[in-house]
């Protein structure tokens, strides 16, 4: 029987027509669309697909079982998530054996801090599994800024703003050009982080990159922003003829 193969596609940072052809194609033409989702949210990989799909595709939402619930550094919380992935892993694989293939979107690039890299590291050696790269959400924030990232021999840092303060406050400090994702509820530590390192002059949030809501803001300027999809910038200066 012909085994079925799970399709990592990355989708980018949000705006259909900057996914790839690859991509395109294999959405438009799954049958079973497997996506992560919030329980009770849509999800944003889906809504990113929204009228691409087939009359007659299966949709496969994964749920996760805890977000912020927990904190991350109970024991708990990657219990849960690994058993999640397990489950889903199984369910994926069940279907390729069945001679399925299954397209899995994936915001972004998959590689790239994505929850399909879990259930790759899983899959492989049960199941053929192909990845398809995209745009990631950082490249579609930064060229929404109009301004180069980095220039000459810049060192670029990407940072989680779920790291400790003290940390975020040395490696922004240390770093040329600097991508803080993951906000969430940490942008008030953001925010002393950077005026602690001597940069808020230099930094922009952009929310929803790429999206109809884009809005770039000088985080010395922003009031009021949307930190689940908001990436915090820092250009580099290095150098250029």
């Amino acid at each position: 029987m012909k085994i079925g193969t799970i399709h990592g596609v990355g989708l980018g940072p949000g705006a259909q027509d900057l996914m790839s052809v690859r991509a395109d194609r294999l959405v438009r033409g799954a049958r079973h669309v497997a996506y992560f989702r919030k329980a009770g949210r849509p999800g944003q990989a889906r809504r990113i697909v929204e009228g691409m799909l087939r009359g007659d595709v299966i949709e496969i939402p994964m749920e996760y079982p805890v977000t912020t619930e927990i904190p991350r550094s109970d024991p708990r919380y990657n219990e849960s998530l690994s058993s999640f992935y397990t489950g889903c892993t199984r369910h994926l694989a069940t279907l390729t054996q069945a001679g399925e293939d299954v397209v899995v979107l994936c915001e972004g690039d998959p590689f790239f801090y994505g929850s399909f890299m879990h259930l790759y590291t899983r899959l492989s050696g049960l199941t053929p599994v192909t990845v398809v790269p995209g745009i990631t959400g950082m490249s579609g924030a930064w060229t929404a800024c109009g301004s180069p990232m980095t220039w000459g021999d810049d060192v670029l840092t990407v940072l989680m703003a779920t790291l400790p303060e003290e940390d975020l406050t040395r490696r922004i400090r240390d770093t040329d050009a600097l991508v803080v994702m993951k906000i969430g509820r940490n942008l008030a530590k953001l925010r002393r982080a950077v005026e602690a390192a001597g940069r808020e002059a230099e930094a922009y949030l952009v929310e929803y990159a790429a999206m109809v809501d884009q809005r770039v803001t000088r985080l010395c300027e922003a009031d009021v922003v949307t930190p689940y999809f908001s990436i915090l910038l820092i250009h580099g200066k290095g150098r250029r003829p």
